[in-house]
């Protein structure tokens, strides 16, 4: 098995923004709804602290698979915590079958937040044919 690694990072006011512009809109088309109610904060509103670390662990997905020309809704990758609530991605459609292309069998993340970013790595094992 070898290891690819994709990082990416995210300012939180760049999402708070598009929510800000674009609303229900920009949700819908990033996220699952299981994000969307996942990330709401105390008040009910989207939390642009939590979706910008989802967004990033997104991106960071769309590199560990090598995306070039193949379009990947961003709703097929989704991020959710385990019931530790360690954070983690599941592929569905079009990113799983990718990643089955690509040979990637296990991806790990880690997502973090400091002062106005957002950051996240995910780690996928990948078969040594690939």
């Amino acid at each position: 098995m070898g290891l690819r690694v994709g990082i990416d990072l995210v300012s939180i006011d760049a999402v708070e923004e598009s929510i800000r512009i674009h609303s229900a809109r920009y949700l819908r088309r990033v996220y699952t709804s299981r994000e969307v109610r996942d990330c709401r904060a105390p008040d009910g509103a989207p939390d642009p602290r939590k979706l910008a670390g989802r967004f990033a662990a997104k991106e960071a997905a769309l590199k560990v698979l090598g995306v070039d020309d193949e379009a990947i809704p961003w709703q097929s990758i989704e991020v959710h915590n385990d019931r530790l609530g360690s954070p983690s991605i599941e592929l569905t459609g079009a990113a799983e079958r990718l990643a089955r292309q690509r040979g990637v069998t296990d991806l790990d993340l880690s997502i973090t937040h400091e002062g106005p970013l957002a950051a996240a790595i995910v780690v996928a094992r990948v078969r040594d044919e690939c």
